[in-house]
């Protein structure tokens, strides 16, 4: 699975990992975090994320 990495403060998103603090688990695609996840590192939504190069 694709990395994603945020486009204002550069955290990743890491399929591998999820986002336990927000309740997402591990094997979770970017695709399916829901429409208002947002960044752990500074609050942007999905939309300010890109694929990791």
């Amino acid at each position: 699975m694709k990395k994603y990495v945020c486009n204002i403060c550069s955290y990743v998103y890491d399929p591998e990992v999820g986002d336990p603090a927000a309740g997402i688990p591990a094997g979770t695609a970017f695709e399916d975090l829901p429409a208002d996840w947002v960044c752990p590192d500074c609050g942007v939504g999905k939309d300010d994320f890109s694929v990791e190069e």
